[in-house]
């Protein structure tokens, strides 16, 4: 079997991963690709966001099926273009990814269909969402109503901060939503689903924060850790029953069937779940934590998927390990931050048959693997509980350097201390 996997990040090294873990014989493609994942797939010097280019590679070289990991090639119809050529692609249609794409139509969305979230406004003139915030309550929440890599929501803790946000958004969106500030604990549940059916995969928790303590301005995400040892699962069937599902139906009901990785932002409140956000694709980094807890065979499940007969597929099942992924950053992310750092350590990182390293914004300059980007490389600690894997990455991270190399220390912390009160980590 041939298959493309489309994207260059550190979800996209996870997938290619596991594919390859499953299936060492199957003949693995990835566009663009990275430093990293050319080891594990043959990489085609094409961008995610060139889907022509991609359709004639597909049919060229007769790729059986498409795996898309980013969410831009999602929102210009990829996955359209493909399946009107009679292709097999994994992803949502552009319509169906709207409720990653527009904040707007998410929450507006939601709304209809009585989906548990923060309560919201929708601006489309820059005075009028000002004059909000400068009377509203506090904190509040700006969020840029389109695409911006992770990094497009700000809790503002004061009024200044609030209108600075409306402005920043403004710049590049023509709709801003200012919601609610719910107070609780974030968790990432994602979801492989087919139109119809929808199987839940294990809860995540991102850090997207650049800082220890979540200080600091959002990312992309600086860390990940699966399952979350103090959510049991009537947390997961709770999000499978009133969010998870309910949005599978609400999308088909409205002619926008999700084929795909469903995945809801989850705020854990007094009240229950709620809605931060929507996603439609796999998370980066929570993919990173939890592929490798996913003992089921990856590529079957994506084809059941694609096929839309998930009903029918065996199951999902996990194979017990606990996972915790740190990211290593170039300094000054996610401002401005230099690029071509020689990277080195890894083989020492990697002694330990626990430990994965999925590469992000890596590349070869001169046969020198350097830095190419923010987020350069996620460090994954695997074992039976949260506390050995987090001390396995740690001590790996320690092995790797790179000039200026950035990180959170604290991965996994409020967990291990809620489930660990004596822990201390290394």
């Amino acid at each position: 079997m041939r298959v493309l996997v489309v994207g260059s990040g550190g979800r996209e090294h996870a997938i290619c991963w596991k594919l390859k873990q499953d299936h060492p014989e199957l003949e693995l493609f990835c566009a663009p690709g990275n430093g990293g994942i050319g080891a594990t797939a043959t990489l085609v010097p094409i961008k995610a966001t060139e889907t022509e280019r991609l359709l004639e590679f597909v049919k060229d070289q007769q790729i059986d099926l498409t795996i898309v990991g980013p969410e831009l090639p999602l929102s210009l119809g990829i996955v359209d273009r493909f399946l009107d050529a009679g292709l097999k692609i994994f992803g949502p249609t552009r319509r169906a990814a709207e409720i990653e794409t527009s904040k707007a139509f998410a929450k507006d969305f939601m709304s209809r269909h009585g989906i548990p979230t923060a309560a919201y406004r929708v601006f489309s003139e820059e005075l009028e969402a000002i004059k909000y915030v400068e009377q509203g309550p506090l904190p509040i929440v700006v969020k840029a109503d389109g695409l911006a890599a992770g990094k497009g929501v700000v809790v503002c803790a004061n009024r200044e901060q609030a209108a600075a946000a409306v402005q920043a958004s403004f710049r590049s969106n023509a709709k801003v939503v200012i919601e609610e500030y719910l107070d609780g604990e974030e968790l990432s549940l994602m979801a492989f689903a087919d139109g119809e059916t929808v199987i839940p995969m294990l809860p995540a928790q991102d850090h997207k924060r650049v800082f220890d303590h979540d200080q600091g301005p959002n990312t992309g995400g600086m860390g990940a850790y699966a399952p979350i040892p103090h959510m049991g699962a009537d947390v997961v069937q709770e999000g499978m029953a009133r969010i998870l599902v309910p949005t599978a139906k609400a999308l088909a009901a409205e002619g926008r069937s999700f084929t795909g990785v469903l995945y809801a932002g989850l705020m854990l409140t007094d009240q229950g779940l709620r809605v931060i956000e929507f996603n439609a694709r796999f998370g980066d980094p929570e993919t990173q934590a939890v592929l490798p807890c996913l003992d089921s065979d990856l590529l079957s499940i994506i084809t059941a998927c694609a096929e839309h007969r998930l009903a029918s597929h065996p199951g999902v099942k996990w194979n017990g390990h606990a996972a915790v992924a740190v990211v290593l950053a170039s300094g000054g992310y996610p401002d401005a931050y230099a690029t071509e750092k020689p990277i080195t350590g890894l083989a020492q990182a990697c002694a330990d048959p626990n430990v994965v390293i999925f590469h992000a914004g890596t590349a070869y300059c001169g046969g020198q693997l350097v830095t190419a980007g923010g987020r350069v490389l996620a460090v994954v600690g695997l074992d039976a509980d949260l506390q050995q894997a987090q001390r396995r990455a740690y001590r790996a991270v320690s092995q790797v350097q790179f000039e200026q190399m950035h990180y959170r220390t604290d991965i996994a912390a409020k967990a291990l201390a809620r489930t660990f009160p004596n822990h201390i980590s290394d």
